[in-house]
């Protein structure tokens, strides 16, 4: 049990400022209502931010304002439907399919905005449709707005924070590709098959990173408490896509160690090759760890470049060839990175 519990704080620390910030909004949004003269408890005014605003502490502020404007307009075409054809099937059926059509404007996130076809039913939680009459909008106005105001001032993600950790991930996860790769080769196929699932883990898991750092670069622009750290922010995006870019020729890297196990025509050209190929993806590693830690890769670079040459001129053989082409497909991506090279 004490295990269990300690293992709640790491989650309980990430969750709860998304959770202060829903239970803050919902209460100013309730209050808010009541102020005005709510007549009813102003359920739908707690509604907003309460579905807006979710439990993610790290989900950009745009998409907590696009589901807020989701929820209104959801709650608008549910009470304008119901109260022209009351309560029906073909009522139901229209109100999804309009919520559906809003959701296609209003999105949230970048993708449809199911916010408003949900929201818009809420309207047939009730059986008597002048339940929600039009009186009752302003109510869901109220918690849109108020969720508008506080969302970007109450424990805003930070963008920089985040990134870090990012960074942090991405540093790790190229590393294990290229040095889990060099040891894969001359190791047989169980290990070179292996080590290929595991290289295309890594490289998805990057792919995810620089996903959450181009949210993380557009929650920027709704975070006014977080201002200090765009330009910062800018960079370590820049850094993350760089590093992304990248991962593709890992992946062809470890297919060609897969390709190259067990065949014994080749078993000398993999045995002169797993001599050299560890120190490459060591000094390789190097030049991307430089890159996100903000540092001028070029020297790294300019070393692993040198270890390619010795390479080539000690080894011109086919095998040998095809493990140093991912290589070089990395230097001239390094070269071409954001403020690198021409």
């Amino acid at each position: 049990m004490r295990e269990w519990f300690s293992g709640l704080g790491g989650p309980v620390r990430a969750e709860w400022p998304g959770a202060a910030r829903i239970v803050v909004s919902v209460a100013v949004a309730w209050q808010a209502a009541l102020w005005l003269g709510a007549d009813q408890p102003p359920v739908y005014a707690a509604v907003v931010p309460l579905v807006a605003l979710r439990g993610d502490p790290g989900t950009a502020l745009g998409a907590s304002v696009q589901r807020a404007l989701g929820v209104v307009a959801g709650v608008l075409i549910g009470i304008g439907v119901v109260n022209v054809l009351r309560l029906s099937t073909v009522a139901l059926a229209l109100v999804v399919a309009l919520g559906l059509g809003a959701g296609m404007l209003l999105r949230a996130g970048g993708g449809l905005n199911i916010q408003v076809a949900a929201s818009s039913l809420l309207v047939f939680a009730n059986d008597s449709p002048d339940a929600y009459a039009f009186h009752r909008v302003w109510e869901t106005v109220v918690g849109g707005v108020v969720t508008v105001l506080l969302a970007p001032l109450l424990w805003p993600p930070d963008p920089h924070r985040v990134l870090v950790g990012v960074g942090e991930d991405c540093r790790l996860r190229v590393t294990r590709a290229l040095t889990g790769t060099a040891a894969a080769l001359g190791a047989g196929p169980d290990a070179a098959r292996d080590n290929l699932l595991l290289v295309q883990d890594h490289v998805a898991a990057v792919h995810a990173g620089a996903a959450r750092a181009r949210e993380a670069e557009r929650a920027m622009r709704f975070n006014p408490v977080r201002r200090r750290y765009r330009g910062a922010v800018a960079v370590q995006v820049r850094e993350v896509a760089v590093v992304d870019g990248l991962t593709a020729h890992l992946v062809t890297l470890a297919r060609e160690v897969a390709a190259f196990a067990g065949r014994e025509d080749l078993a000398e050209d993999v045995r002169r090759a797993a001599q050299r190929l560890p120190g490459l993806a060591s000094l390789t590693a190097r030049a991307v760890e430089d890159v996100l830690a903000g540092t001028d890769p070029r020297p790294s670079v300019a070393a692993a470049r040198e270890e390619l040459a010795g390479w080539t001129r000690a080894d011109s053989r086919p095998a040998a060839v095809a493990l140093r082409r991912p290589f070089q497909r990395v230097f001239e991506d390094l070269d071409l990175g954001p403020g690198r090279g021409a």
